[in-house]
């Protein structure tokens, strides 16, 4: 008889939720004509998509027209950065950005500054990883095109204070992006009321299908073509739509968004209890993040004197699966780079770099990786 097995990574993917898959697989087998064709099966299939735009438009608070779909949330950043730094190019050539960033946003923001001369500046965040507006605005210099500040963090959880800052980049007639990715279907997001002019999402991040994102933009706002050769996408993305992904997508941003009040106040409930079964039974475990600006199913702790791949394999054998940081990074050896900006010592942050002392010259504490993940199993467990 296999194990129990209780997955704890939701911030790295979800599983496809049963009517979401429901919802997608006629668009595989009955309805799977080319959106782009003129017939009946066609049409249908173009009907499915419009009712998808629809869909994720209203999660946020958009208009259909100003929804693109893409292959996914890396797709959506590069296209948003790559894009304004283009179709602005006459307006300036300075870009905005934080130091806790996905990496889709930092080593697009790098390349940028070495393929078209882009400036960008990476404003520091707090201990708790958090960015203010004043930031924002003492950064904005007349050159400046694009504000990509992300919505909640991948890692730590930490949820920016994004209205103010779109506030900011309105009053200053600058665009603002963010990578939503993580927040899109887990907290509120509303376009309009928080001066939002692009936005990312993906969604498998919220029990919807893998390969599929979308991109809102602000009508208005100018975003060359991205994939040239078909018309798909308004002319901006070519290639044939990937329906069952799109109807998905569709269905999954539909029920996050009607459940959210709900499914937000339940796992925030067993995430508490957790973090306090934790810290009562751990030594030396402390909490990453805002714990008053966070997303609901977010924890991120750091356990002194354990390396963080070892502790997650000892728990994999208890059957509790989690990561030690984004799984875009999975394998690096190097520290994460938002607990570093959130000051925390290399090899407090990092998951394979052990330490013979405690960082001020002395022995290391006598510690019990074995009886420590025992610990946290149970914690888990009894959630």
């Amino acid at each position: 008889m296999s194990k129990r097995r209780i997955y704890m990574d939701h911030a790295a993917t979800t599983y496809v939720k049963p009517a979401v898959l429901e919802a997608m697989l006629p668009y595989f087998t009955e309805n799977f004509g080319n959106p782009s064709s003129i017939h009946t099966t066609g049409q249908l299939a173009r009907s499915a998509v419009d009712r998808a735009r629809e869909q994720v438009a209203a999660a946020i608070n958009a208009l259909p027209q100003e929804i693109f779909f893409t292959g996914g949330g890396s797709e959506s950043d590069n296209t948003a950065l790559k894009g304004i730094a283009e179709a602005y190019a006459k307006k300036g050539n300075h870009i905005i950005t934080t130091n806790i960033e996905h990496h889709a946003i930092l080593h697009t923001c790098e390349w940028l500054e070495k393929n078209r001369g882009i400036s960008v500046t990476y404003l520091d965040v707090d201990d708790k990883g958090r960015v203010t507006a004043e930031q924002v605005e003492a950064a904005i210099r007349p050159e400046t095109i694009l504000v990509s500040i992300m919505f909640a963090n991948n890692e730590i959880g930490t949820i920016e204070p994004i209205a103010e800052i779109g506030a900011v980049c309105r009053k200053h007639g600058v665009l603002f992006h963010t990578d939503a990715v993580q927040a899109v279907g887990a907290v509120p997001v509303d376009v309009v009321a928080m001066n939002i002019d692009l936005l990312s999402m993906s969604a498998h991040k919220f029990y919807g299908p893998k390969g599929i994102g979308a991109l809102y933009v602000k009508k208005g706002v100018r975003v060359p073509t991205f994939i040239h050769g078909g018309a798909q996408e308004r002319g901006k993305r070519a290639g044939t739509e990937n329906l069952p992904g799109i109807i998905g997508m569709g269905k999954a941003i539909e029920l996050a968004v009607a459940n959210m009040e709900e499914s937000s106040k339940r796992v925030a409930a067993l995430r508490d209890r957790l973090l306090k079964g934790i810290l009562e039974t751990i030594p030396d475990s402390r909490v990453n993040g805002d714990t008053e600006h966070r997303l609901p199913n977010n924890l991120n702790m750091c356990f002194r004197y354990i390396e963080g791949e070892a502790l997650l394999l000892r728990l994999d054998l208890a059957g509790i699966e989690g990561s030690s940081g984004s799984a875009c990074t999975s394998g690096s050896l190097d520290p994460s780079h938002v607990l570093l900006a959130i000051g925390l010592r290399p090899w407090f942050a990092a998951p394979n770099l052990g330490r013979r002392d405690d960082g001020r010259g002395r022995g290391l504490r006598a510690c019990d990786p074995a009886r420590n993940s025992e610990n946290i199993a149970r914690n888990v467990a009894n959630i």
